[in-house]
């Protein structure tokens, strides 16, 4: 694989779902900031259960987010499309499913 060629293909969408998650997430901020107003302790209640629905993707949103930065920082670094752990070249059907992916499959099962 090209490496050139590969950062050239994959960091616009990159860039483009890191811009997502970032409005998103300011998003999911701004709601949870807006909570915690009401005096009522129903309603209050009712606001910290929404809270942790809001805060689950928020959580996944950020570790998304720091992985599309590591991605971005391989193609700058021109290792992107090249597995961390084993340098071996991540198959591109790989990459086109998890633009992001730091680990070709091998390692990526062995991971888990």
């Amino acid at each position: 694989m090209n490496r050139e060629v590969n950062a050239k293909k994959f960091k616009p969408r990159l860039e483009e779902r890191l811009a997502d998650l970032v409005s998103k997430l300011g998003e999911i901020d701004e709601d949870l900031k807006e909570r915690g107003t009401e005096a009522d302790f129903e309603e209050r209640a009712t606001e910290i259960a929404g809270d942790e629905v809001l805060e689950g993707p928020g959580v996944q949103g950020l570790r998304e987010a720091r992985q599309i930065n590591a991605a971005l920082q391989r193609i700058e670094d021109g290792t992107d499309g090249y597995c961390v752990q084993c340098d071996e070249e991540i198959p591109k059907k790989h990459l086109e499913l998890l633009l992001h992916s730091p680990l070709c499959a091998n390692c990526m099962s062995n991971a888990e």
